[in-house]
């Protein structure tokens, strides 16, 4: 009944908004994409939306029917192709590098974004080596993961910190949690290696002290602030490197001169605010790169970085105009721990 209701006061409002332009901005961005304008969302009855265990549990069911998509994919055929590109011989980590980038063994549409995020680019700038211990924070749908898995498998080790899978019904980062666990039991052969650590606000522990190489957190660090605890997740990685160990960022870039705790809900942070916090944590930074740059993002949509692809928060609304700018202009940092 609460569904049916939202269904009619949603068409309701959406014809009511053809008559009279509503401009008044949404109080927070949604989980999901939002074809209304923010105001006419915003005037429909708290009771009609869906409550938080709702939303929980639709994304649920979600994870587990594109889980049961991607198992379907992995075939015999290729699982044995996946192997074989982790088994081969490299002669450097950009060559390995571009060849799990042409993997099949990639989710098909984790390809689209490769353009936007340059990959190769980014890794090798963080100094990505097959022989590291790799802790990868905020690992969510496994885009990095299925390069970094194959990459260390035979002579490194991957972490992947995530959220719990198994945490509050009323928390989306259960969902994301569940999600990350699917991604990795799909292949034993391809990520059977892998290590999963269990995040938490309260005790964000990432491996044991001193035992890694590199922690690369990729738009993530906006997340810690959020939850407030930016300080703790710093911490952690601090504590996880050896010394001399590199971290590595890349993060939503904010407008110069804002503050986190002003912009965070927007996932944009400003470069000079994350570099002070970094550095305070116990870091030296060590180089910056604008691999990730795109002057075109305004860096300034009601619903935040998320307007932007891959996730067009607006959906139809505006659609070909986010298209056009492409995905967030994003800084990219090379701390090493001091």
């Amino acid at each position: 009944m609460r569904k049916v209701l939202f269904a009619i006061l949603s068409l309701s409002l959406a014809t009511a908004a053809c008559k009279k332009k509503e401009t008044a901005p949404e109080a927070t961005p949604t989980t999901g994409s939002a074809t209304g304008s923010g105001s006419a969302a915003a005037t429909v009855p708290a009771d009609a939306a869906p409550s938080p265990a709702e939303r929980v549990a639709a994304g649920l069911k979600k994870a587990d029917e594109e889980a049961a998509e991607e198992t379907k994919r992995w075939t015999p055929e290729l699982t044995k192709q996946a192997t074989a590109v982790r088994d081969a011989k490299y002669k450097d980590a950009k060559e390995a590098l571009t060849a799990m980038l042409a993997s099949p063994h990639r989710i098909p549409k984790h390809g689209e974004r490769d353009a936007a995020r340059h990959p190769i680019e980014s890794l090798m700038f963080f100094g990505l080596a097959p022989t590291q211990t790799v802790v990868e924070v905020g690992a969510g749908g496994g885009w990095y993961t299925e390069l970094l898995a194959p990459m260390l498998a035979n002579g490194g080790k991957l972490i992947v910190a995530g959220p719990d899978t198994n945490g509050p019904a009323t928390e989306m980062s259960t969902v994301y949690g569940k999600r990350l666990d699917q991604f990795l039991a799909k292949s034993p052969e391809l990520f059977g290696k892998v290590e999963r650590v269990t995040l938490t606000d309260a005790a964000p522990k990432m491996g044991p002290d001193g035992s890694a190489d590199l922690v690369i957190a990729m738009r993530e660090i906006h997340n810690w602030q959020r939850s407030k605890k930016i300080d703790a997740y710093l911490a952690a990685v601090h504590a996880v490197l050896k010394d001399g160990g590199t971290f590595g960022v890349e993060q939503h870039r904010g407008k110069p001169g804002t503050k986190g705790e002003d912009t965070a809900d927007s996932g944009y942070l400003a470069e000079d605010w994350v570099i002070e916090k970094v550095k305070a944590a116990g870091f030296e930074l060590v180089e910056k790169s604008e691999i990730n740059a795109n002057p075109k993002d305004t860096k300034d949509y009601a619903k935040g970085v998320w307007t932007l692809p891959p996730n067009f928060r607006e959906g139809e609304t505006d659609k070909a105009k986010y298209q056009a700018i492409g995905e967030s202009d994003r800084m990219t940092l090379k701390f090493v721990k001091n």
